[in-house]
């Protein structure tokens, strides 16, 4: 799976996840948040979340904390 990883409208980082077939720039066009902060692939083994890559449409790539967020968002979402 592909993600961007946003700043959503209060300053936190909000994650996308997004399958592999939907381009970076696509996605980003749909979202209404103003900054990227990262993007790339995203999977889960047995030790958790892993992201690695970029996105060289979006000129970001991924980030060392970007899988910790992840498995936050999706633990409580209202994080």
């Amino acid at each position: 799976m592909k993600y961007i990883m946003f700043e959503d409208f209060s300053g936190a980082p909000m994650p996308i996840i997004f399958p592999k077939r939907i381009d970076f720039s696509e996605m980003r066009e749909q979202i209404p948040y103003t900054k990227v902060l990262s993007a790339g692939y995203v999977s889960l083994s047995g030790t958790g979340f892993a992201c690695h890559g970029e996105s060289k449409s979006l000129e970001v790539q991924a980030r060392p904390e970007d899988a910790a967020i992840i498995a936050a968002k999706l633990t409580d979402p209202d994080l």
